[in-house]
């Protein structure tokens, strides 16, 4: 199980700023390494918490702020998606052959 949630855990983390279910992921991998570990139903609780707490905050900010975090995890995710030439793929395919497309680490 260890072996498991660890992947299911690394998997959530990459997975938190982009569309879906990042958190969920990481809370269940989380709760599977929490089955075997104390320190992982510890760690579970306190992000939990700190989860719920930002959650709070976003909720209670006025729309320009909420929209800036939107814009900001936006960003993140198309820098990310850059990164790792996931843009040039994708131009590529729709036969944009732009050199700026493509990921300055390929």
């Amino acid at each position: 199980m260890g072996l498991a949630g660890t992947a299911v855990l690394a998997a959530g983390i990459l997975a938190i700023p982009y569309p879906g279910p990042g958190w969920l992921i990481l809370f269940a991998g989380l709760g599977i390494l929490g089955t075997e570990f104390t320190w992982a139903k510890l760690v579970l609780r306190w992000t939990r918490a700190r989860y719920d707490a930002w959650a709070g905050w976003v909720r209670r900010q006025p729309a320009v702020v909420r929209l800036g975090v939107i814009v900001l995890t936006g960003a993140i995710v198309l820098v990310t998606l850059w990164l790792v030439n996931a843009l040039g793929l994708v131009a590529g395919w729709v036969g944009l052959h732009w050199d700026w497309v493509g990921s300055p680490l390929a």
